[in-house]
């Protein structure tokens, strides 16, 4: 069997980052994710705020929902949420930080 044929497994968020990046490469698709990012960074904090806790399962779905747009209608391809939803997951907050400090482009 070729190195070809087998899926890379990613052990470190160092070496996932740049296939993460690789992901999403269209415009639309990461201002879907900042837009996503965003909204729920605001409801996580209203959430103890005003005592809505459900506000934080809303946050979580929301998040995923701009994201999943962004693959599946401009990207048009799989996110890596569902083999590697961690370092998925830190890799937004990673490309937002870095849409924030003007590091990356939306």
């Amino acid at each position: 069997m070729s190195d070809m044929s087998v899926p890379k497994r990613y052990r470190t968020f160092a070496e996932f980052y740049p296939f993460y990046l690789s992901e999403h490469q269209n415009a639309v698709s990461r201002r879907l994710h900042f837009v996503g990012t965003t909204t729920a960074l605001v409801l996580v904090l209203v959430a103890p705020l005003s005592a809505w806790w459900w506000l934080l399962l809303v946050a979580l779905l929301q998040g995923y929902l701009f994201a999943w747009v962004g693959h599946f209608f401009f990207e048009h391809n799989k996110p890596a949420t569902f083999k590697y939803p961690l370092f998925s997951f830190m890799g937004d907050w990673r490309l937002w930080w870095e849409i924030i400090v003007r590091k990356r482009n939306l």
